[in-house]
């Protein structure tokens, strides 16, 4: 995928993805592409510096993903270390929580995606609870 910066004949500036230069040809050619501001099919290509990164950017981003990565285990850790852990049973006790039901508590366990979906639009607040690679060997 490529990042076009782009602008309309009115210099409304906005953004598109595109899968090569020859795919934003085509899409614009069939105007497919439109200024999300005006409408105006009349869109170009505005001029962007190009995206180099370097070793050292690298290398901070590599540090800065691993900080993030640890902190993001910390907090697992956490939870899982001062929550119950209710299993296959989570959404039934989230709900419960949720509705004053049984004890304010905090909990982990497993939900499928629809038990997720529904647990969400009943308004119980969840979040998942990452898993990682090297906890399980």
């Amino acid at each position: 995928m490529i990042h076009f910066s782009l602008h309309c004949e009115r210099d409304h500036e906005f953004e598109g993805w595109f899968r090569s230069n020859d795919d934003f040809d085509s899409q614009t050619q069939r105007k497919l592409v439109a200024c999300p501001v005006c409408g105006s099919h009349k869109v170009e290509k505005a001029l962007m510096a190009p995206s180099v990164t370097t070793g050292r950017q690298k290398e901070k981003i590599a540090v800065a993903m691993s900080k993030m990565v640890n902190e993001l285990k910390e907090v697992a850790k956490k939870v899982r270390e001062n929550a119950d852990y209710v299993g296959a049973d989570f959404a039934e006790e989230a709900r419960k929580i949720h509705f004053g039901e049984t004890e304010q508590r905090g909990i982990y366990g497993e939900a499928s995606s629809d038990e997720v979906k529904s647990l969400l639009e009943d308004g119980v607040e969840i979040m998942p609870l990452p898993s990682f690679p090297d906890e399980h060997n």
